[in-house]
């Protein structure tokens, strides 16, 4: 509950969404949309992903989801509520069992799964912390609690991190066009730790998030010669 207070503190603000990015897809552009903090959106053609939606973020100009992934229990990524305003006839609801657990009629998938809904690949990666927690012998994040998604959509993988620390999934993932990596202590990983665990798998383009208060120009600096492009957001912009 600790880490749930915290992120509810740190995320008193509703922010609008950023200016679109993009990435050349098979068929068009696809738009890659931060939301606030783990929230984000991506879009190609018909086919609309938001993932994490809270309160803390305005959805202002997104189209209805066709998916709403969800990563972890905590209160920055999972708001029933949310979900529940978002949710149109069709969407499909995402997430691991802990969560799926608040979120009726949810899609469950667990680490190390694959599926394919809506037309769009998903595979569920292990997100947890390797020594960060509340107490000795502790984890803030717990192994198979929490996913992490490689989406494939447009021909591209999209890699969303969720809350987690350099782990040996995320060090082995491949054929990684862009990547979504948190940093913030203490729940997740250094802009150190984070740069090197992204120097690891290579993804074309990462964007840091998640990041609240963190030193996005060391992580930047440490990735500069890797060829991966960073993108720097605002991820908090009120």
């Amino acid at each position: 509950m600790r880490h749930f207070s915290l992120a509810l503190a740190i995320l008193a603000f509703a922010a609008a969404p950023q200016a679109a990015d993009t990435l050349p897809g098979a068929s068009g552009a696809i738009t890659i949309t931060p939301i606030n903090h783990a929230t984000l959106a991506l879009t190609y053609g018909a086919t609309t992903i938001v993932v994490d939606p809270t309160p803390q973020g305005t959805f202002t100009g997104v189209p209805s989801p066709t998916l709403i992934l969800v990563t972890d229990i905590h209160g920055d990524h999972l708001s029933p509520p949310t979900v529940q305003k978002l949710k149109g006839a069709s969407t499909v609801v995402v997430a691991p069992a802990a969560a799926a657990a608040q979120l009726p009629g949810a899609t469950i998938m667990a680490n190390g799964e694959s599926k394919t809904i809506s037309g769009v690949g998903l595979e569920a990666v292990p997100m947890y912390n390797l020594v960060r927690g509340p107490a000795a012998g502790q984890l803030f994040h717990a192994k198979g609690r929490g996913n992490g998604y490689v989406v494939t959509l447009g021909g591209k993988r999209i890699y969303i991190a969720g809350d987690t620390e350099c782990t040996p999934e995320m060090k082995g993932l491949t054929k990684i066009d862009a990547a979504f990596v948190p940093m913030n202590l203490p729940y997740t990983m250094t802009p150190a730790e984070a740069a090197s665990c992204v120097a690891a798998f290579k993804p074309a383009v990462v964007y840091p998030y998640h990041y609240n208060g963190s030193n996005l120009e060391e992580f930047k600096n440490a990735l500069a010669g890797t060829g991966v492009e960073v993108r720097i957001r605002d991820w908090y912009a009120k």
